[in-house]
């Protein structure tokens, strides 16, 4: 019964040892051919020759120590000085061999890290860019798979690339390992080389195991690491600036960062002096005998004349040497550790990105959408909820979005409002119900082809850092380059001017990080994507849907813009989504939602008429804009937003 229970507490322990060990490093071999045949192929060369050529020069010394005395006793035309002079030669040979082969060393693994890495970032772009729908981008465990890949290859520290030509820069220390302990075998006794070996390897042990158990600490307080790095983060950034100084907030950011920090130091350091410092003393003491027992043995058969000096230099020299290799390889031993943490979160990623989440979409159907909507879009029952939500956002919503009309959609934060939007675009499938579009299922579309279809302002619209043309084209980028449409959309969104006045008109970075760059105001930003949406349309996009269009634009600038809004969009299918009532009134219908489903639906004058939810909502914004400000007295405060299932 001990027996077996000892057996299986070995297997066991050999099981982890090869899942910690072993599998990793047959993981970055399989990531050669990544680095090319030829290339890997070099680098496995020089690093066997950087491995064999420091051999070759213990070799060489050795022999000219041995050769000096007979070199001496007979000058400098003798065949023993001559011999001298060869033996010296060789070793400066050698000694030059090293000093050239290891930049290439370094240059060829760079290359191999360059290939690798390149790889990998491409293969992530492509898996994150693979999903049709959004579903998978905002389920959080694939989001912490997605930032475990991203993240080494991000700051290009231990990346898969470095691990691959770290576990190749191995290949050069046992090289010349092996050759030394041979030596020592080979001149010596078998087992004095046997011995060498062993103690080196029981260093290279204590180092590199303690490696992998410190890596275990470390990843238990990564918690604390990434506070602290928060903590940094919103200190040296600008987005928090302004509140720092105008809150009083550096001390406070200066102590919680540097607890932060501590916290996450403190246990970190004592596993190391648990993993490191306690079995240090027993490495060391193993080094100490077995040099001093192979010293001992070399000595005496010198003495006793076994061993010539040549032996006896060759000797020394290859056991000190060999025991040195027991050492921290800071080429190969951290990038194989953590390089290989960004190819198992790629490989995390991509299963989780083949799993089906609800509301995932497919890309099977081949139909084509150009020209649609011309009768309407219907959702009918629709039902939706997100993965890990309470409740469903959308519960038997029925709604038609007639073509070439303009509807409104308001309700209190959570009623779905923009779900409906994601449902619309096909970034997310219904989870029960169908959408369709002129009678016909929205699914029967490529999904490609529906959403040419749809131009949309999201309220959390992006901001790229290119060209003001290039933000506005984003629209269309089917669409071959059309300055002119491009100037027309600004135009129509009222950006034009403040385009124009960049320094380098359209052509201008819309960032101050690039030479030339400029900055706009979060209005003009918003122009800026209302163009790109109007750059759509123009492109044939036929469903206009904005999400919160003006929520960066003063009133005067909503009113403004609401008043061409008719103009810009007639005979468009536009679907319109604000908490500003002075913007939905101009719709041609208004639709309530509440608790998922449509409460009310009509003009902005019948709901009004009928005193409803709606007449409620208008009445309490109108109240709050109409109300005389008393003296001394505060000024008004929203009430705080209900909580939301809007978003996942």
């Amino acid at each position: 019964m001990a027996g077996d229970e000892r057996r299986a507490g070995i297997r066991e322990r050999w099981d982890a040892y090869r899942a910690e060990a072993v599998a990793p490093r047959l993981l970055i071999v399989r990531q050669l051919p990544h680095a090319g045949a030829g290339l890997a192929a070099a680098l496995l060369a020089v690093n066997v020759l950087l491995g064999l050529m420091p051999v070759l020069f213990v070799v060489e010394t050795s022999v000219l120590i041995g050769r000096v005395p007979d070199a001496v006793r007979g000058g400098t035309d003798s065949a023993a000085w001559h011999a001298l002079v060869t033996a010296f030669l060789v070793a400066s040979a050698a000694f030059a061999g090293q000093q050239v082969l290891a930049p290439l060393q370094a240059a060829l693994g760079e290359r191999v890290q360059r290939r690798v890495d390149g790889y990998f970032t491409r293969r992530l772009m492509a898996s994150s860019l693979a999903a049709v729908g959004i579903a998978p981008l905002e389920d959080q465990r694939t989001l912490d798979a997605l930032r475990e890949a991203s993240r080494r290859l991000e700051t290009s520290w231990h990346t898969p690339g470095h691990a691959t030509a770290g576990l190749l820069a191995l290949v050069a220390r046992y090289t010349r390992l092996l050759a030394l302990a041979v030596l020592v075998g080979a001149v010596t006794a078998p087992a004095a080389g046997a011995a060498i070996l062993g103690a080196a390897l029981v260093f290279r042990y204590g180092q590199r195991g303690g490696q992998r158990k410190y890596a275990r600490v470390f990843k238990e307080h990564l918690p604390a690491e990434r506070e602290a790095a928060y903590f940094r983060d919103v200190a040296t950034g600008v987005d928090a600036a302004k509140e720092i100084r105008v809150f009083g907030l550096v001390g406070w950011l200066s102590d919680r960062y540097r607890s932060s920090h501590l916290d996450s130091l403190y246990p970190m350091w004592r596993a190391r002096r648990r993993i490191y410092l306690k079995p240090y003393f027993g490495y060391t003491a193993l080094g100490l005998l077995t040099a001093g027992a192979v010293t001992a043995w070399t000595a005496r058969g010198a003495a006793a004349g076994t061993f010539s000096l040549t032996a006896l230099a060759l000797a020394l020299q290859a056991a000190v040497a060999a025991l040195l290799l027991g050492e921290h390889y800071p080429e190969s031993d951290a990038n194989t550790q953590f390089g290989m943490d960004a190819v198992r979160g790629l490989a995390d990623f991509e299963s989780r990105l083949a799993e089906r989440l609800p509301g995932d979409v497919t890309a099977d159907a081949t139909g084509d959408a150009r020209g649609l909507p011309r009768e309407g879009v219907r959702f009918r029952d629709v039902s939706f909820r997100y993965a890990g939500g309470r409740r469903p956002v959308l519960d038997g919503l029925d709604l038609v979005l007639r073509a070439g009309e303009c509807t409104a959609i308001v309700g209190l934060n959570g009623a779905g409002k923009t779900t409906l939007v994601k449902l619309l675009a096909r970034m997310y499938e219904p989870t029960g119900g169908t959408v369709l579009v002129d009678g016909q299922d929205v699914r029967t579309f490529a999904v490609d082809s529906w959403r040419r279809q749809i131009a949309v302002i999201f309220q959390d619209f992006n901001r790229y850092e290119l060209s003001a043309a290039d933000n506005i084209a984003l629209g269309a980028v089917e669409r071959p380059p059309d300055a002119a449409a491009v100037r027309s959309a600004a135009q129509k969104a009222g950006v034009a001017g403040a385009l124009e006045r960049l320094p380098r008109g359209y052509d201008t970075p819309l960032s101050r990080q690039y030479e030339g760059g400029a900055q706009l105001s979060g209005g003009q930003w918003q122009r800026v994507a209302i163009a790109r949406a109007l750059y759509a349309l123009d492109a044939g996009a036929r469903v206009l849907v904005l999400d919160e269009p003006t929520a960066a634009l003063d009133v005067r600038a909503e009113r403004e813009f609401f008043s061409r809004f008719v103009e810009l969009t007639r005979g468009v299918t536009t679907l319109l989504i604000s908490h500003r009532f002075s913007s939905v009134r101009h719709a041609d219908r208004i639709v309530v939602l509440e608790d998922g489903r449509v409460a009310e639906d009509g003009t902005h004058g019948e709901l009004l008429a009928r005193g409803g939810r709606y007449a409620e909502l208008f009445r309490l914004q109108a109240e709050r804009f109409a109300e005389p400000e008393r003296p001394g007295a505060a000024p008004a405060v929203p009430a705080p937003a209900e909580p939301t299932e809007d978003t996942p």
